[in-house]
């Protein structure tokens, strides 16, 4: 085989086959990692103007300071990681590793296209979800590992907060597949080529979004690190490398449920912009992509105006506010069945 046939191999394999393109590059990891960048920069920009402070701005100053998340990330990288000889060391290390993991690989289950997607299977919304229930089981490990009584306590809280909202996310999701009359995120996308989900149970979708802002401790529910209260939560031991994973699991999160709810909820990629096909099969995508961010916009600015709920409010708000919603979004979605059927 001679070397041109193999980078064209290559380059077919990496770029135009939907498992392996999907995984890597969008909605993928590569992008997961320039939206990091990008949002967390966006996000101290917006809480400065807004709060009247400065935010990231003398490292490339004309550019906005975007720079400064570079060096962050240089520094995260290449700076000691302190292990506390108390801890257990095992799920110290690998705690952050595998929540990071667990954030991220819903989103290679997501689809790019009606064509392009790393995941074809009727049950594809029920496969995403299993996977973000993964997640906050590490947060638990992590705070216990550590052996630091202010993690184990930052950690007790997450696993609290968690039992508030998993349930709502999974019966306002229900709502939605039911209209439709799917599982699969591909089907249900492309029937929302005429009316958005959005449209046939507002109920479900603002339900959806304020779980989205609650599982991933977005202002006001950024509760287990309350650094105010308990100095970092479940991250308190934590430093380099191991931190910036533990930072960025909550923003992959974020990234994922936005996606999701753009899917859901927002039309997916209708209206389609047929021409950026001829680009690559996975352009289209990009309609899909503008969504989750504004979304991602939507909840960082939540960052500048509201402050922090207690975690007994929080909790109030998932068991008395989001639990009766997501009840109400079933019942709407049977009478739209109905009145429908």
């Amino acid at each position: 085989m001679q070397v041109s046939e193999i980078i064209s191999w290559l380059i077919n394999l990496l770029f135009y086959k939907p498992e392996v393109f999907c995984p890597i590059f969008y909605p993928g990891l590569v992008t997961i990692l320039a939206l990091l960048i990008f949002i967390i920069w966006l996000e101290r920009k917006i809480a400065a103007k807004v709060q009247l402070r400065y935010g990231p701005l003398y490292v490339t100053r004309k550019a906005g300071g975007i720079l400064q998340l570079l060096a962050d990330l240089l520094r995260y990288m290449f700076q000691e990681p302190i292990i506390p000889k108390t801890v257990d060391k095992i799920a110290f290390i690998a705690g952050p590793v595998l929540l990071f993991a667990t954030a991220y690989v819903p989103a290679a289950l997501l689809p790019a296209t009606a064509e392009f997607t790393g995941l074809r299977s009727e049950l594809s919304l029920l496969a995403v979800l299993a996977l973000l229930t993964l997640a906050p089981i590490f947060d638990i490990i992590i705070g216990w590992g550590s052996n630091n009584k202010f993690s184990l306590i930052g950690s007790m809280r997450e696993g609290y907060i968690v039992m508030s909202y998993e349930i709502p996310m999974f019966l306002s999701t229900l709502a939605i597949a039911m209209v439709y009359g799917s599982l699969n995120i591909v089907e249900i996308v492309e029937m929302q080529s005429r009316c958005w989900g959005i449209l046939l149970n507002p109920i479900a979708a603002a339900t959806f979004l304020l779980v989205a802002l609650i599982s991933t401790a977005r202002f006001p529910f950024e509760i287990a690190e309350a650094e105010t209260e308990i100095v970092m939560g479940p991250y308190t031991e934590y430093s380099g490398i191991l931190y910036g994973l533990l930072m960025g699991a909550s923003y992959v999160k974020f990234y994922v449920l936005s996606m999701l709810f753009a899917l859901l909820f927002l039309g997916g990629w209708h209206p389609s912009i047929t021409w950026l096909e001829k680009i690559h099969p996975a352009a289209p995508g990009l309609v899909v992509f503008i969504k989750a961010l504004i979304i991602m916009v939507f909840g960082i600015f939540l960052r500048a105006v509201y402050p922090r709920f207690r975690v007994d409010q929080a909790i109030r708000v998932g068991w008395h506010l989001l639990f009766m919603l997501s009840m109400l979004s079933i019942a709407y979605s049977l009478a739209v069945i109905w009145l429908v059927g």
